[in-house]
């Protein structure tokens, strides 16, 4: 079984900014509390191929986690695949940007999970989980990345 959750949100910023923004994906702890650390490799501006290795908190339990960015077409669009093996992967997930009038953008993130093994059991419940918290998941990027992008 696999499915995806997808949330959609405007950032109070130039499309450009946010772009850059949501592409390091070292930024991803001030939006989502699951992720505990995060690294780039290699430690260069993220380009396809670039991994992000991460250690995250779901349910309680820590798990290691691995996404090969497969697609960068800026300021519009930014693709990942999860590369780790875990019950529940992300198959491809991404960001897709839209420059609006009056220096915001809109964003669009979504993930598809795939369940392997016992998370074929699981992958609905992660599912019922993200997209619950979608709508509260956009907000963090929006308030994070107004934060964290000074205003023009």
């Amino acid at each position: 079984m696999s499915g995806q959750f997808e949330a959609v949100v405007e950032v109070d910023r130039p499309v450009k900014e946010v772009y850059e923004y949501l592409a390091d994906g070292r930024n991803d702890p001030q939006f989502s509390p699951r992720v505990l650390k995060i690294e780039r490799i290699p430690e260069t501006p993220t380009a396809v191929g670039t991994v992000f290795r991460s250690t995250v908190k779901d349910a309680g339990m820590k798990s290691a986690r691995e996404f090969r960015i497969t697609e960068l077409d800026a300021p519009v669009k930014i693709r990942w695949a999860e590369v780790s093996k875990n019950s529940v992967t992300v198959r491809e997930g991404g960001y897709d940007l839209e420059s609006l009038p009056d220096g915001r953008t809109r964003v669009r993130i979504f993930n598809v999970l795939d369940g392997h093994g016992l998370g074929k059991l699981l992958v609905g419940l992660a599912l019922a989980a993200a997209r619950k918290d979608a709508p509260a998941f956009g907000a963090r990027i929006k308030a994070a990345a107004e934060r964290a992008i000074p205003a023009s």
